[in-house]
């Protein structure tokens, strides 16, 4: 059974009204000739009427035979070449099919359409308004996680861990720690480094006094008193907590100067001692063979997508606002760089000739086939919906046309009689 929509059966009654119209009209020349013509010995001017009305009949009978012919059979009879829709339906659809891929997706009408609508400028403008960002942005987002849901985890988790394994592998560790060492060292990190460590083993010793006094009653012979301990250990305490102080007073010390002369070594080593960066290259495969690494490494995907999962669905996210942010940056440069938004028309200018070029042949087929699998009865049904009103003006049109037709007939008759 077809089934309506509100619009369809506004359609529907506005048929049916016209059909009622042009089946009145009928209804009364009918009746008018049927007077006419009993009247029309004793009052001569009435064959003009009967003249006009028996025309009309015929216009109108002709008309509707025509009009219903396209639909169904007249009557329900099987006459031939009637109920044309029905039973030629798919033909319909694929010449439908052939003239909307002919005469429509072309690339000519397209590009004349795009020229016009300068959908650069359009994008930006209407992307540049926060509100708009904020829906394109939502779009984005609903596409990012729909995207996550329906790929393969497994694919995508192996494929993530062999491209962090290769880079790993593939990039020598020894030299990338001596130009990190040079950096450091280059911007006085290091030095600031040493400074807290200083202040934390400082901080340490303090901490720790009653512990540190107490190894060493431990560790004194028995017969050493107790109060030569006593004076050891603050004059080493003291002595501790002097050098730590002078080494973070005093930025040319030597002790900073050794460390120094120490750190660049060993950077120095890191890029040209082969013994060096081949331990620690094997070091680097130890850990990534650990089989805690390889676990984190396969759980990498699924973090990062159950993160990204959980940003996409709350608007207020950082990544969110990165989203908007980014398009309605966008929209501004759309609206106030006349190359970008030419790179955007073209850009669609292609896309849209591309489409085309390589899709419209399926464009046709799917309104060919959509038509086939229409029921027969359906198709004349949905296509009388559309037009059926305007046709019941050629009913109209047939009765009155006709009628004028045989008044002329008439008086032409009867004037070289």
């Amino acid at each position: 059974m077809l089934q309506l929509s509100v619009a369809d059966l506004e359609r529907r009654q506005g048929v049916r009204r016209m059909k009622t119209l042009a089946l009145c009209l009928l209804l009364f020349v009918t009746a008018v000739f049927v007077v006419t013509k009993s009247q029309e010995d004793a009052h001569p001017w009435v064959g003009y009427v009967r003249a006009f009305s028996e025309a009309a009949m015929v216009g109108a009978l002709a008309d509707w035979f025509a009009v219903t012919a396209l639909f169904r059979h007249p009557l329900g009879l099987p006459i031939p070449h009637t109920a044309i829709i029905p039973n030629r339906k798919d033909q319909i659809g694929a010449s439908l099919g052939d003239f909307v891929q002919e005469n429509f997706l072309t690339q000519e009408v397209l590009h004349e359409r795009l020229d016009q609508a300068h959908i650069g400028l359009r994008l930006g403008t209407w992307l540049s308004e926060p509100a708009n960002a904020a829906k394109a942005g939502t779009a984005v987002a609903d596409a990012l996680r729909g995207s996550l849901e329906v790929i393969d985890d497994r694919d995508v988790s192996t494929a993530l861990q062999g491209m962090i394994e290769r880079k790993v592998r593939d990039t020598s560790v020894a030299p990338l720690m001596g130009r990190a060492i040079d950096l450091a060292m280059e911007g006085g990190h290091h030095q600031r480094l040493l400074d807290a460590t200083l202040t934390g083993l400082g901080g340490f010793l303090d901490d720790n006094r009653v512990t540190f006094r107490q190894r060493l009653a431990t560790e004194s012979p028995w017969w050493v008193p107790e109060g030569i301990d006593d004076r050891i250990f603050e004059k080493i305490y003291t002595a501790v907590h002097r050098f730590l102080h002078d080494v973070g007073r005093d930025p040319t010390h030597e002790v900073r100067r050794a460390i120094d002369d120490r750190m660049l070594g060993f950077a120095e080593r890191l890029k040209t001692d082969p013994g060096l960066v081949a331990k620690l290259e094997g070091v680097k495969a130890e850990l990534l063979e650990h089989r805690d690494v390889q676990a984190w490494l396969q759980s990498l995907w699924g973090e990062v997508k159950r993160t990204t999962l959980i940003a996409t669905d709350d608007p207020d996210s950082e990544l969110r606002q990165r989203i908007d942010r980014s398009l309605q940056r966008l929209g501004e440069r759309l609206v106030a760089e006349p190359e970008l938004q030419a790179k955007v028309d073209d850009w669609v200018r292609r896309a849209a000739g591309y489409v085309v070029d390589h899709y419209r042949g399926e464009v046709a087929e799917i309104i060919s086939s959509t038509v086939a699998k229409w029921d027969g009865k359906a198709t004349a049904e949905r296509l009388e919906l559309q037009v059926g009103r305007d046709l019941q003006f050629i009913r109209i049109n047939g009765t009155i046309v006709g009628g004028l037709a045989g008044l002329i007939i008439h008086a032409v008759t009867h004037a070289v009689s």
